[in-house]
């Protein structure tokens, strides 16, 4: 079938466009597609969050779906071919979802390991987060899809994140938040961006036409298009003048028919500016059409891959990004010749961890936990023991795994109904859908036919593998309450606390206890209304405006002592522990920021106590960044396992037993304590400003500058074998178009017992000449993979003029010194191992890229 419009002539199109249409394209008609213009041939293009995965179109009746390892893990591999490759993989992902705009990758800067979207960004360092920024579009978009780099730029943190000015030095601005997007840009070019929520200067990112079209557009070439983050848009005419094409998601707000024809009639908004915005869109949704064509005309029908080769990806992806932090007495990896019995212990060992909370989020096509993948994979003669310790939930674990419905089915019923006029359920439901999440996200979906107000049922029969008195919990942005076996056991209808979920929209969780039997299900009945409390003093959250949702959860209740006590009996029994903890998606999550770098509940306790009685005690820590760990110096090892995906139990497992060789390196720097960070005190919209009061000194930087000691530093990583690193050249080449091109070269060599893969940092220090620079910035790195012992090689790794300039506000462009700049290479930024210099005889500047 022919589609004319993937050869329209779009100035012409454009021409043939009504006003109500031309406005049209400029916003959405749901969450997650453009507008299609049937009169023209016009199709609408999907989109779909990221950046571990691909969710698809709904969160209320999500398609299963691969989660690849969170952004610091894929950072942590220092590998830009790897990379690429979960870029093309993300890609194969997005257009089985009949997708094909990714909304990823985030390359915001780590500048506060309790960021709650710190996991989604690469690093504290900006050169590793826009080369490896560069390499996952490239990857995206070499198989069709677009990459919609984001959050363009200063959303670093959550708190009052829509309406918080981020306060800094131009300096700043340019050489840490900017620079990611800005190498993105040369080296990948997305073909869209997505704007901050926040402000810079007073002006919110949306409505900025400096940043959007001065900036982006002007300064640096782009010539895709700008969308809005969801509900990120603040006005009608200053952000389409601004420069912002999309505001998304859909109904408008702002590009309404009536507002924006308005605008043009009190030429707020000029018809040729109008035009300039409809012509990006077009031209995007022609570009993607042209390269997707039978997923843009295709059935958009949702589906999930699988196959051992995309698990063998996963896996692999997974492993290669996990940190050995320590290692003492060569405790890892666990050999059977060693080692007879293994305890696991932990909060986290049984449950499905894989992602951090918000936009990241996606219901997976299945997950292999810690414990699974360590029991599968132990070494023949190795006996697994487990006792969970403690717990660390900040909401009751799902329960989906518990539930039937009716006639059966994995999960359960629910039923949706209208309103009379008195606001009560009336009638038979409108809709019925059969869900295998306790999690009911109701933001981007509704079935036709509701009324104003309504109300849904959620039943399924509740059966345990355990008889036990069991804890239930209910959260809900709405109200809701639960019945089990008719009874009313949780009212969280009538009297409503606020509380943290669902972006902070919802309530706290209310609890109850309740005693099940093995072989005995309930029936479980929950009630949720898109109505309002009643009015009183109790009634201090009304009817979130963006989202409605409701959680069920529930877990075993534990006595918190008896339960610490067994973990640690089986840890004296034991050979090795291996202790499984970390985060959750309810802890570090897009909507809020972690209040301390503490692990939850008693998890630092537990660490600590089972250490005194086994000290051949492994630490695996699921986290997204950084974390306290009090306990550093009592265990002998501790690996960084980040948040993996759906293979995160196996890829463990294959670090932990030595199938693989351990090679991912920090991309932040892991502190002492909390009060060592850079940006300490500095996190926390204060009157509106968020004040970046350490400048360019973010990460490793600040802590060099300050000679204060790290837990572990930026770039840090160790393995089962060693390198050496030896005959440093530094060799220089200049020509009229590259001022500077600078050639590092040095010789890696294996001197352990066993394979392995080991990174080469280089960093720059810029001459001293009356302006304050950081000691060192990492300006180039390379990854040796899979050197046999005893084998050498030698790699290089080219410095341009990126590695010598720094932002001249004078100027108002890069410059960089005449001097003498030192290179240091080396395998962490506190572990340097050579030094060689060159020499930049004249000064010069730039502008652009």
């Amino acid at each position: 079938m022919s589609h004319p419009f993937l050869d329209a002539n779009i100035a012409d199109l454009v021409k043939q466009l009504t006003t109500d249409e031309k406005i049209s394209l400029l916003g959405a008609p749901n969450w997650w597609n453009t507008n299609a213009i049937p009169r023209l041939g016009v199709p609408a293009v999907r989109m779909s969050d990221g950046p571990n995965g691909v969710r698809g179109s709904s969160h209320f009746v999500s398609t299963p779906a691969q989660c690849l390892p969170c952004a610091t893990s894929l950072a942590s591999t220092f590998d830009t071919e790897l990379v690429h490759e979960a870029g093309r993989f993300l890609a194969d992902e997005a257009k089985i979802k009949s997708s094909v705009i990714l909304l990823a990758p985030t390359c915001n800067i780590q500048r506060n390991p309790a960021g709650g979207r710190a996991f989604e960004s690469f690093s504290e360092d900006p050169h590793l987060s826009g080369i490896l920024a560069a390499s996952y579009v490239n990857g995206l978009q070499s198989n069709g899809v677009a990459a919609t780099i984001k959050h363009f730029v200063g959303n670093d943190q959550e708190h009052e994140r829509t309406a918080a000015d981020s306060v800094m030095t131009e300096r700043a601005l340019r050489e840490i938040y900017l620079y990611p997007f800005m190498l993105a840009q040369k080296l990948a070019q997305p073909w869209a961006f997505m704007t901050s929520y926040g402000r810079i200067g007073g002006v919110h990112i949306a409505e900025n036409k400096r940043f959007l079209t001065d900036i982006l557009r002007k300064e640096w070439g782009f010539n895709g298009i700008v969308m809005s983050d969801w509900f990120g848009t603040y006005s009608v005419d200053t952000a389409i003048n601004a420069g912002l094409d999309l505001e998304m998601p859909g109904p408008p707000k702002w590009r309404a028919p009536a507002l924006v024809t308005h605008m043009l009639s009190s030429q707020k908004i000029l018809d040729s500016t109008l035009d300039e915005r409809v012509t990006n869109i077009l031209s995007f949704v022609q570009h993607q059409a042209k390269r997707n064509p039978e997923v843009v005309y295709g059935d958009g029908q949702e589906r999930t891959r699988d196959s051992p080769q995309i698990r063998s990806f996963a896996r692999m992806l997974a492993a290669d990004g996990m940190v050995l932090l320590k290692n003492d007495d060569a405790i890892l990896p666990i050999k059977a010749e060693k080692v007879k019995r293994v305890a696991i212990i932990g909060p986290n060992a049984k449950e499905r961890v894989i992602s951090g909370g918000g936009s990241a989020a996606l219901k997976a096509s299945y997950v292999v936990t810690p414990y699974d993948g360590l029991l599968v994979n132990a070494p023949e003669g190795i006996q697994i023991d487990y006792e969970v310790g403690c717990y660390a939930h900040k909401y009751l674990p799902a329960l989906e795994n518990l539930l039937t419905t009716a006639d059966g089915k994995r999960g359960w019923t629910c039923k949706f109904y209208n309103h009379d006029e008195n606001g009560n359920p009336t009638g038979d439901s409108i809709a019925e859908f059969v869900l295998t999440d306790t999690r009911i996200k109701l933001n981007d979906f509704l079935p036709a036919g509701l009324t104003p107000t309504w109300t849904i049922k959620l039943s399924g029969k509740l059966e345990v593998d355990k008889t036990a008195e069991y804890e239930l919990g209910l959260t809900v942005a709405g109200r809701a309450k639960l019945f089990v076996n008719d009874k009313l056991t949780i009212d969280n209808w009538t009297k409503q606390r606020p509380g943290e979920f669902f972006y902070g929209q919802g309530t706290v969780e209310e609890k109850a206890s309740i005693n099940l039997v093995t072989g005995q299900p309930v029936d479980v009945l929950v009630e949720y209304t898109n109505t309002k409390p009643p009015e009183g003093p109790e009634a201090d959250r009304s009817q979130p405006a963006l989202m409605r949702g409701v959680r069920l959860g529930g877990c075993e209740k534990i006595d918190p002592d008896e339960a610490l006590e067994a973990a640690i009996k089986l840890a004296a029994e034991s050979d090795v522990v291996i202790i499984i903890a970390g985060l959750t998606p309810e802890w570090e999550s897009e909507g809020f920021d972690r209040p301390t770098l503490d692990m939850p509940g008693r998890t630092n306790e537990l660490i600590a106590r089972v250490s005194q009685a086994n000290r051949n005690t492994v630490v695996c820590l699921q986290v997204g960044s950084a974390v306290s760990m009090p306990w550093v110096n009592d265990v002998n090892a501790i690996v960084q396992a980040w948040y993996s995906g759906n293979e995160a139990g196996n890829s463990l497992a294959d670090i932990i037993f030595g199938r693989v060789n351990p090679s991912g390196r920090l991309p932040l720097t892991l502190p002492v304590r909390e009060q060592d960070t850079p940006a300490y005190l500095s996190t926390r919209s204060e009157n509106g400003k968020i004040h970046y009061r350490e400048d360019l000194f973010v990460g490793y930087k600040w802590y060099e500058a300050r000679d204060i000691k790290p837990l572990f530093p930026f770039g840090h990583g160790l393995s089962y074998t060693g390198f050496s690193f030896e005959n440093l050249t530094v060799s220089q080449v200049s020509t009229d178009d590259q001022p500077v091109m600078v050639t590092v070269t040095a010789t890696i060599k294996n001197i352990g017992q066993v394979a392995g893969s080991e990174v080469v940092q280089v960093y720059v220090t810029i001459p001293d000449k009356g302006l304050t620079n950081p000691k060192k910035q990492l300006r180039g790195f390379t990854k040796i993979k899979a050197l046999s012992p005893g084998d050498s090689r030698t790699v290089s790794v080219t410095l341009d003029k990126y590695a010598v300039s720094y932002w001249d506000e004078r100027r108002e462009a890069w410059y960089a010194n005449a001097g003498k700049y030192a290179v240091l290479v080396g395998r962490s930024s506190a572990d340097i191992l050579l030094e060689g210099s060159f020499e930049v005889h004249e000064g010069f500047e730039w502008v652009g890229l």
